[in-house]
């Protein structure tokens, strides 16, 4: 069986609070947001004036003070716990700036920021299928889509609305995933927009482009939206409309990869995946749209995840890799083609190639010398390789050296 590793799992549920529950909770996410702007705002400042780095430490005793003024005691009415938490958040933001991980630390909006609070084991109880958070009495009505682990308590709850109006609860768990069997397959994975990923096995996966499916009527509730006047219940309601179908379209979108992804982690022992800039890609505005619905670095992260807990290897390899252009028969590499090119034949040997499929058997072999060698496959390239062109997969036909053959 496969090796799995204790980890630690979010399990999220949608949950329907009653009017006072929601009005507590709506009165949290604005501490919470409140209380996470007025320390960013100090620890800039602090900074900015007088070179100093102010931690969590000195913000918490902040917090404190700040519940004391006339102005702000309507901090002291909500649980503590998510404010500390959100001090906390900015604390890991700012260790990930340092550290020149992410960038600097954004002040938190009404409107475009995610409303969420996060509580920990002192602020709520769970127990028995009920769970009911610090300051209210009831416990929520949670619909438990699926069972928690067996005799596994909760750490951290995070509640959330999203600008659907919906509202779901994430509980942390210790888990512990169930193993699978070792199996001897390898697959290379190769993602595209005409089919969202293509075998080594020569499997295409269809692309079901979610967004694409409900363009029209998005972009009919988006025209009925720019015509209702601004500060309007009827553009609150307009907008709402807009962002139910934007989530129908994520859930959509989620959930096809998370089958995909658990189906090519079950099925194979070794996984080779081509490592994106999707960053980059994006910068092509004539295909953003349709990458980003294609959702590539999700599917990337799923696979990541999903390996590690089930004791699966991925291979990532080189971005720069020539997979297109590499004959898969002989080894020999193509010139550039264009994108609308979907067959090609190898001047040396005369194979003719599907393009996306030639491409996963180039990233198995790749991969799989990986495996072997304990190296990264990166062919050489010119330092023009990177100059800024316009390319939807970073590939140059430059590369003679260090390719791997079958």
């Amino acid at each position: 069986m496969g090796a799995s590793l204790s980890v630690k799992r979010a399990f999220r549920y949608r949950f329907y609070p009653t009017d006072a529950q929601a009005a507590e909770l709506s009165r949290t996410f604005g501490c919470v947001r409140k209380v996470y702007n007025l320390a960013l705002a100090a620890r800039s400042e602090a900074w900015s004036e007088r070179r100093e780095r102010v931690g969590y430490g000195q913000t918490s005793a902040m917090l404190t003070s700040w519940k004391q003024t006339e102005e702000l005691a309507y901090l002291a009415e909500v649980s503590s716990v998510p404010l500390q938490q959100a001090l906390r958040h900015l604390q890991t933001a700012f260790a990930g700036f340092w550290g020149k991980r992410a960038n600097y630390p954004r002040f938190k909006s009404k409107r475009k920021s995610r409303a969420s609070a996060e509580y920990t084991r002192s602020a709520f109880r769970y127990a028995d299928g009920r769970l009911t958070l610090a300051k209210m009495v009831e416990p929520l009505d949670v619909v438990w889509s699926r069972p928690l682990p067996v005799g596994v308590q909760p750490s951290t709850v995070t509640v959330s609305v999203d600008s659907a109006g919906r509202w779901f609860v994430s509980l942390l768990c210790e888990d512990t995933p169930a193993p699978i069997p070792v199996t001897t397959n390898a697959v290379a994975i190769d993602a595209g927009l005409t089919a969202l990923v293509t075998l080594s096995s020569g499997e295409k996966i269809a692309n079901p482009k979610p967004e694409r499916r409900d363009r029209e009527r998005l972009a009919r509730a988006q025209r009925a939206l720019s015509r209702k006047e601004k500060g309007s219940s009827n553009r609150a309601k307009a907008r709402t409309r807009v962002a139910r179908i934007h989530a129908r379209i994520a859930d959509r979108r989620r959930d096809h990869l998370h089958k995909l992804t658990t189906r090519l982690v079950r099925e194979n022992q070794t996984l080779v995946i081509e490592d994106l800039a999707v960053r980059n890609m994006l910068k092509n505005h004539t295909l953003a749209r349709a990458i980003s619905d294609a959702a590539w670095r999700e599917l990337r992260s799923m696979l990541g995840y999903k390996a590690a807990w089930y004791g699966r290897q991925l291979i990532t390899v080189d971005r720069w890799f020539p997979s297109t252009h590499l004959c898969s028969a002989c080894g020999a590499i193509a010139d550039k083609m264009s994108l609308h090119v979907r067959r090609w034949t190898c001047m040396n040997c005369g194979t003719t190639h599907d393009r996306d499929g030639n491409a996963a058997v180039s990233l198995l072999a790749a991969g799989l010398a990986v495996a072997a060698c304990g190296a990264g496959v990166r062919p050489q390239r010119e330092s023009s390789s990177r100059s800024g062109r316009s390319v939807v997969k970073q590939e140059t036909p430059r590369a003679r050296v260090g390719v791997p053959t079958l």
